[in-house]
């Protein structure tokens, strides 16, 4: 069968079951969608009001107009709230200080009114990531029992449909335990980067080897240990609650490093910020390759990161030069190039920004949507992977921006 005749194929497949043909909305990777269903945006903000962690707001256009949380949106109830979305379904999980909380699901009706689906109680994780059609979601310890949880929950069904566990101290030297910091599909496996942690109760974050980058893999959906990678030209991947890395649609991952970590409150990475890579079907770090952030971007760490198609991912950097502080700067990075490019039209004085994990791309992957707060107003700003400017687009009246997911309906 020649490629035209293959191609002709699947158009008349698509055409006929476009639902079946269509690359799920939720894609990691950013690639572009056949999906031509309706999408509707969700904007989830928070105005500080005691007992409710954020109102969920949807809008048709993330480029003009405003919303406001004024008698308007779906409360979530709760001091803190944190989100995923997986197989059309927007999840809310209730950060229960440590219990059960509860997690909620959404959807889209066929009016494109954003409806629950679903309402269960879960335990408090650290990590909550798309994998395959589920959600992993990992319970890490940071003190005391060193065992962490992790749970498969069906996203089609709203249900847990598999549990793991995890002896932390196993996955490190010298009386450390590990903390994930989060969980990418990578290929047919889940590659789950870790911080070593002293977890004293003392100085729980901070720790003994500031320069090394660990991941442990993982099979799927038996989230059985296979592997554990390490490196030592940087300092750990992410960081608590942030993910730091990324598969692109050539199946290779890119690990993202701050180098930001301390000991008793002191920083003791001598590593610089940097991007590591991992290529497709190897279980190891790639030595012949090395992207000094750093360096790149005069002497500014890296803060969080966003992979947004083709090799562009948007990093926000700390402010201050060489320190862990500082109002945000972003800029947009090529992983292939291994370029740095400041972004432009961005406001002057960020407060903060939906970066880590809140934030989607256009259809082709070419420009990604965040939210940014700033003392004069909240914003969703749309910003170009490849040239790096940044247009401002609706504004959020009443609250400030916490994520920026979408569905289709």
């Amino acid at each position: 069968m020649n490629k035209q005749y293959k191609n002709f194929l699947f158009a008349a497949i698509c055409a006929v079951a476009l639902s079946s043909c269509s690359k799920d909305s939720d894609s990691p990777n950013g690639e572009a969608s056949l999906d031509t269903r309706s999408t509707k945006y969700i904007i989830t903000a928070t105005t500080g009001a005691t007992g409710i962690a954020d109102y969920l707001l949807t809008t048709d256009n993330l480029t003009t107009g405003s919303i406001t949380t004024v008698g308007n949106g779906l409360e979530q109830d709760g001091s803190y709230r944190y989100y995923v979305t997986s197989q059309n379904k927007f999840f809310s999980l209730l950060y229960g200080q440590g219990n059960p909380g509860a997690v909620t699901s959404y959807a889209l009706n066929a009016e494109g009114k954003l409806i629950k689906t679903s309402n269960f109680q879960a335990e408090t994780v650290q990590v909550f990531a798309p994998v395959d059609k589920d959600v992993v979601t990992i319970k890490v310890p940071r003190s005391g029992a060193s065992i962490s949880y992790m749970y498969r929950i069906d996203a089609a069904q709203s249900l847990i449909v598999g549990e793991a566990q995890q002896d932390t101290k196993l996955l490190t030297t010298k009386g450390e335990r590990a903390h994930f910091t989060w969980a990418t599909q990578v290929g047919d496996k889940v590659f789950m980067p870790y911080m070593s942690i002293k977890g004293d109760g003392v100085d729980n974050f901070g720790t003994q080897f500031p320069d090394s980058t660990w991941v442990a893999v993982y099979s799927y959906p038996a989230l059985k240990l296979e592997k554990i990678i390490r490196d030592g030209r940087t300092s750990y991947l992410g960081a608590y609650f942030t993910n730091g890395l990324f598969q692109d649609e050539k199946g290779d991952a890119y690990g993202f490093s701050g180098a930001i970590a301390t000991s008793n409150g002191a920083a003791v990475s001598t590593k610089p910020s940097a991007v590591i890579r991992i290529n497709k079907g190897a279980i190891e770090f790639d030595q012949n390759y090395f992207f000094n952030l750093q360096t790149k971007s005069g002497g500014y760490k890296l803060s969080s990161s966003a992979y947004i198609g083709n090799g562009k991912v948007l990093v926000q950097m700390y402010g201050n030069i060489g320190l862990v502080s500082g109002a945000p700067k972003l800029a947009v990075v090529d992983v292939y190039a291994q370029t740095f490019t400041w972004v432009t039209g961005q406001p002057a004085v960020i407060n903060s920004t939906t970066v880590n994990r809140y934030n989607v791309t256009n259809d082709d992957a070419t420009a990604i949507f965040i939210g940014i707060n700033t003392p004069d107003g909240n914003w969703v700003y749309s910003i170009n992977g490849t040239t790096g400017v940044a247009t401002k687009g609706l504004e959020v009246k009443g609250g400030s921006i916490t994520v920026v997911s979408k569905l289709k309906y």
